[in-house]
């Protein structure tokens, strides 16, 4: 048996299947490492392409092993980011981030709550984080959860796209949070994505909204 062969051969016994179909997993051991409110480390013992195996750590929203996603068929977002235009300024917070001790450019966002639509979602979180009210897109308002870093991480994020309005304030900000909102044009966007600390979703919608000048939210039709 040649080496392609002998890869080909342990790919097979990695991914056989179980006698209802199910995909076996590649997931033998997982442990729960902390034991946190909002976010908890867990060590998967993983096997590898080659038969082995290695510590794989991930960190996760799920409070439990049995809630994981990676047991999930399906897997819903944790968490509602949102895109709003006011105007002709896209809603952004300048936001202080513990994680790189300095300030970085996002869109308005949070977690779920039990029971809440993205729609509401969004709407509170947004009220919460600027003081400004929002009204979804008719029609395409919402996408799909898609992971933020899969590499590290099972959360994954929903985006809503809307209208913004009102009069941005940071009195409705928790303690925990130093948020400065930026309604931002254009050209201070182009500015911002060249010179300052931008979350990765963030830059590729900010770059939607630089190339569309007449209808912001041509990209979803």
């Amino acid at each position: 048996m040649n080496q392609f062969a002998r890869i080909r051969s342990r790919l097979l016994n990695l991914t056989k299947q179980d006698k209802a179909g199910n995909t076996l997993s590649r997931v033998k051991n997982i442990k729960k490492q902390t034991n946190n409110r909002f976010l908890n480390i867990y060590e998967l013992e993983s096997v590898k392409r080659d038969g082995g195996t290695i510590p794989y750590y991930l960190a996760s929203r799920s409070p439990s092993i049995e809630e994981l996603k990676l047991y999930k068929k399906e897997k819903p977002a944790d968490a509602v980011m949102i895109c709003a235009v006011a105007g002709d300024k896209l809603v952004l917070e300048k936001q202080y981030r513990f994680t790189i001790d300095d300030y970085i450019y996002e869109l308005p966002a949070g977690l779920i709550e039990k029971g809440e639509t993205l729609e509401i979602a969004a709407k509170r979180e947004l009220f919460e984080e600027t003081g400004m009210s929002f009204t979804p897109l008719h029609g395409h308002h919402s996408s799909r959860p898609y992971f933020s870093s899969i590499g590290m991480t099972d959360e994954s994020i929903a985006t809503v796209y809307g209208y913004a309005s009102g009069v941005p304030t940071s009195e409705h900000e928790e303690a925990t949070e130093d948020i400065q909102v930026v309604l931002a044009d254009r050209r201070e966007c182009v500015r911002i994505l060249k010179e300052e600390h931008v979350a990765t979703m963030a830059a590729f919608l900010m770059m939607n909204f630089i190339n569309s000048p007449v209808n912001p939210f041509q990209f979803l039709v």
